[in-house]
């Protein structure tokens, strides 16, 4: 295989689940596909679509494929070509916003599953290699061949997505309890509302098509080029779940957010409601003393006019009727 000149890449080989060799130039990539016994996994970071090209023309992989791996804004799919298989998911990561909030970072992760290797595609840096790495070391599934390797993979890219909805869970809560604090800014739960609704539909749109991405990594393995992947089912019948699970959980999180907005417009018209009743009521305890003095004001005899007397009579009106109307206003909540 020709030196291409791809930056950034890692790889590792396996022999009966142990490490043989890591971190090898894509030069000698040819020679261990080579080999049968080899477990290979050869990862490429943000490669450049004519390299690509041709190392995709040196392992027969699907030109549709290979632009499928750079395309901006793929959805994650599984789909089965002659010599491969090719799949797309996406890593996600909740991290807090400048505004307090919380916001999605996503990663995405392409991968072509040839009969003893797995080529991962990578975008940006958002991607992190170093868990799946792990969980291939530690579950001790490699000796099952390649399907172990897309298993790890894409079980870590579910955990992730649980770790993300279980953020987004607990932001919500918090919105929650920010709803009735009298102290909070009109805005603020607004945004925070508006800007956590976007976070899920992100998350809704790489999340849910996980269910059918496992579902078809599931339905392609077979005997003849994975003589030992059928004793993965169980593991991958509990990623399937768990890919359920979190298609759920996402969907509920829609629900929720749904309800906080509306509870919040209710709350916002409540409280206007209470300010309108509070200005009637007060316009109605100013109304006394205007209507009292306004009366007693006519350049007309009165009982009590040019007396100390009739002083005294329209205070006591002013005092009896506010105090009375503030009674009542009271009683009924509008003060």
């Amino acid at each position: 295989m020709h030196a291409l000149g791809v930056n950034n890449c890692r790889s590792r080989v396996w022999q009966d689940g142990v490490e043989v060799a890591r971190d090898f130039p894509l030069a000698e990539l040819d020679g261990w596909l080579a080999k049968p016994e080899a477990l290979v996994w050869f990862d490429l970071g943000e490669p450049d679509l004519a390299e690509l090209r041709e190392l995709a023309s040196e392992l027969q992989l699907d030109p549709l494929a290979v632009e499928d791996a750079v395309e901006p804004m793929e959805r994650p799919k599984a789909t089965r070509h002659a010599n491969h298989t090719f799949l797309t998911c996406y890593s996600t990561t909740a991290v807090e916003s400048e505004q307090g909030g919380v916001e999605l970072m996503l990663g995405r992760i392409s991968a072509f599953v040839l009969t003893n290797a797995l080529i991962t595609v990578r975008s940006g840096e958002l991607v992190d290699l170093d868990p799946i790495l792990t969980r291939w070391r530690e579950d001790g599934l490699l000796v099952h061949g390649v399907a172990a390797l897309v298993h790890g993979m894409l079980d870590e890219v579910v955990d992730g997505h649980f770790n993300a909805i279980t953020t987004f869970d607990e932001e919500l809560d918090r919105l929650e309890d920010l709803l009735f604090d009298s102290s909070r800014k009109p805005a603020e739960v607004q945004q925070r509302v508006f800007g956590l609704r976007k976070a899920l539909v992100q998350l809704r749109r790489v999340v849910l098509p996980m269910r059918e991405v496992v579902t078809a990594v599931m339905r392609f393995r077979d005997g003849r080029t994975q003589p030992q992947a059928g004793e993965l089912d169980g593991y991958f019948n509990d990623l399937y779940d768990h890919a359920i699970r979190a298609a759920e959980w996402t969907e509920s999180l829609r629900d929720m957010i749904s309800g906080v907005f509306e509870a919040n417009l209710s709350l916002q018209d409540s409280r206007l409601n209470e300010i309108m009743k509070k200005l009637s009521a007060w316009a109605a305890i100013i109304a006394v003393p205007t209507a009292v003095t306004g009366w007693f004001g006519q350049n007309i005899p009165f009982p009590g006019f040019g007396e100390l007397g009739g002083v005294a009579q329209s205070s006591l009106l002013i005092l009896v009727g506010s105090v009375g109307l503030y009674i009542v206003f009271r009683r009924f909540g509008w003060l």
